[in-house]
């Protein structure tokens, strides 16, 4: 085989789900050692054509072809790709929280003798693949002592332990802060000097330009064109084009504000960590948001954003919580949920797959799930109302499903967050805390996202905004709070706020703003 021969060709692929077409005619062609980026809407087809490749769809239910390394391949399940060299990482990591590093990374691998496992040899090769990738913890540590940036790392250095030669990334740096990411991007970029090929499935499309040698983008199950990013004309504008079949000249929509009257506030906010009880997470918090205004909260992370978020509404995170919450002037409880949500709050979690949905049940029941007193007769839920409801929802939001008896689990990301912000409107709130509202979803989706957050400001509410991208923040909101080690250090208006200031404000020592 020479030099110049992919190691992967993919042709023609076809994947239906029960009569809905995944993916149509799918072409991929990815070159030796280089890093290829795969981007895509959410539901365009991109882990589902992976799934093709390493086996979780066995051959029988596609039709296509696919050659690896020069020949032709037909993978039967995961194990019978890994042994061909094709490792695959999830965005959801498949690490378990309670056995070592070690241990994670050769588990179904273990390094054995005679039948027992040879602990010295397990521990002192995790040891090298841990240097490799630049975690500095050491092999016995148990998984749940680390963060997500750091147990992305396990899953590399798990991945490099089957002597891969392809290794395929789903959305690695989601969940991560700027400075795990850009760790996390420069170690697969240093992959190419071991003989490692990527593949690379990313909605931030700055990462994508960074660190992609080529793009295909796939649009609704089909190749739509493949992307030399060395070019000039290999711009982000063009990659969006691709995905979504228009331009985004403006990444945000327009919004004229009218701000009318404060509506919601917060003093004194103080919350302390559920189990090392004497630290301190959020200290002496105190924010207000209007009636018609986007409120942004910055921070890196573990700065205290989501604590300060959960623990206001019904005191899901911490402990020793203390401070005051008002209501149209008056003071109020939110000690519990059902506190907060009589009083109007609503709170759209960050990770809605945990917290925000339940996956195996309908688009229905999900959006019913906080106002079914709305929908009950005589304490008995009416089914019908709720289905029309549900409907009804389906329509105004956009919601991308065949009926809303379909499973949620089933849903795009988009969607799927559509069905999380529909839930929470439903019992009517006048106060909308959204945590990281845009996280994992594509461009597109962002898009009616974010009108929709326009919407509901211009119906009067109070909209309090988490995010971890600044630009989303500059391009949404109406003031924008910072906070640094649990306390606020900034109030900045849109007109005065910069990245750079933000970052400043976001940076700032417990110290300094004593």
């Amino acid at each position: 085989m020479s030099e110049e021969e992919p190691i992967l060709r993919m042709r023609g692929i076809v994947k239906d789900f029960s009569g809905v077409r995944a993916l149509d005619d799918v072409n991929l062609e990815v070159a030796r050692g280089e890093i290829h980026g795969i981007c895509g809407e959410n539901g365009a087809g991109k882990s589902t054509l992976m799934k093709v490749l390493s086996g979780v769809y066995p051959p029988g239910t596609y039709t296509g072809s696919i050659e690896f390394q020069g020949k032709e391949a037909a993978f039967r399940d995961i194990k019978s790709s890994e042994a061909a060299g094709i490792a695959i990482i999830h965005q959801e990591l498949a690490l378990n929280p309670l056995q070592s590093i070690a241990e994670n990374i050769f588990v179904g691998n273990e390094r054995a003798r005679y039948g027992v496992i040879d602990w010295n040899r397990t521990n002192n090769e995790a040891a090298e693949l841990l240097r490799r990738v630049g975690l500095n913890e050491r092999p016995e540590t148990k998984v749940y002592e680390l963060g997500v940036g750091k147990q992305q790392l396990v899953e590399i250095a798990k991945a490099l332990a089957k002597d891969v030669s392809m290794l395929i990334l789903d959305e690695p740096t989601a969940a991560l802060n700027d400075e795990d990411s850009n760790h996390l991007l420069d170690l697969i970029a240093g992959l190419r000097t071991h003989g490692i090929t990527c593949i690379i499935i990313s909605h931030k499309l700055r990462e994508i330009r960074r660190i992609a040698d080529r793009v295909t983008v796939i649009r609704d199950g089909k190749t739509i064109e493949t992307i030399d990013m060395s070019q000039p004309d290999a711009t982000e504008s063009r990659i969006i084009k691709s995905m979504v079949g228009r331009e985004l000249n403006n990444m945000y929509p327009d919004r004229h504000a009218v701000i009318g009257r404060e509506l919601f506030r917060v003093e004194d906010w103080t919350v302390h960590h559920p189990v090392q009880t004497s630290r301190v997470m959020v200290d002496k918090a105190s924010f207000f948001v209007r009636s018609g205004e986007i409120v942004g909260f910055a921070g890196l992370m573990g700065a205290g954003r989501t604590e300060l978020a959960m623990s206001i509404f019904g005191r899901l995170w911490g402990t020793g919580i203390s401070g005051r919450v008002y209501k149209d002037d008056k003071e109020i409880k939110t000690a519990t949920v059902d506190e907060a949500v009589g009083h109007g709050i609503a709170y759209v979690t960050e990770d809605r797959k945990r917290y925000g949905l339940n996956l195996i049940g309908a688009v229905a029941t999900n959006i019913s799930a906080v106002g079914l007193a709305k929908l009950a007769r005589l304490g008995v839920i009416d089914r019908d109302r709720e289905y029309l409801t549900a409907d009804e929802y389906r329509i105004s939001m956009n919601i991308k499903t065949p009926s809303v008896n379909e499973v949620v689990g089933r849903l795009s990301g988009g969607n799927q967050q559509k069905v999380v912000l529909s839930k929470w409107l439903l019992p009517g709130p006048d106060v909308l805390i959204l945590d990281e509202p845009t996280r994992g979803i594509d461009v597109g989706a962002k898009y009616e996202i974010y009108g929709l957050i326009n919407k509901l400001a211009e119906l009067g509410k109070a909209v309090v905004m988490i995010s971890s991208e600044l630009p989303e923040l500059l391009g949404m909101c109406d003031r924008i709070y910072t906070i640094s080690e649990g306390r606020i250090t900034g109030d900045v208006p849109r007109s005065e706020a910069t990245q750079e200031s933000l970052m400043h404000l976001m940076t700032m020592g417990r110290e300094s703003v004593r």
